[in-house]
């Protein structure tokens, strides 16, 4: 079984700056994807980021691109988001995605998934 451990949310003001973690473990991770989910108040799902085993053509949604980056440690197992110029619209919970199919993170039907990290940020 493959546990996933979020941190790093916490409240910030608009156009600042914050950086999520996510710690793999539990099994062996070669071919192991990761990304990123957020689910607003009264909201559904949506997805963030992925990035594949080899860290090569990171994929973001288009409300985050040019503000989001992820990437991934595989030495240590763990993906980060690194969130710039950040907005109201970002408040949410952050949830860490991980599968051995690609595929599965980008459309949302990932196998594993964190317990969530909340963001906050203030206008």
């Amino acid at each position: 079984q493959v546990q996933l451990v979020e941190s790093g949310g916490g409240l910030v003001q608009a156009g600042g700056s914050l950086r999520l973690s996510c710690a793999a473990s539990g099994r062996t991770f070669s071919n192991f994807a990761m990304g990123w989910f957020r689910q607003a108040p009264g909201k559904e799902r949506e997805f963030v980021a992925a990035i594949s085993w080899t860290g090569s053509n990171p994929y973001y949604a288009d409300s985050v691109k040019g503000r989001f980056t992820v990437i991934r440690d595989n030495a240590k197992i763990a993906v980060y988001l690194q969130m710039n110029s950040l907005k109201a619209e970002d408040t949410a919970v952050y949830y860490c995605a991980g599968d051995y199919s690609y595929a599965s993170i980008r459309i949302g039907t990932s196998t594993y998934w964190g317990q969530g990290t909340q963001v906050t940020v203030s206008s």
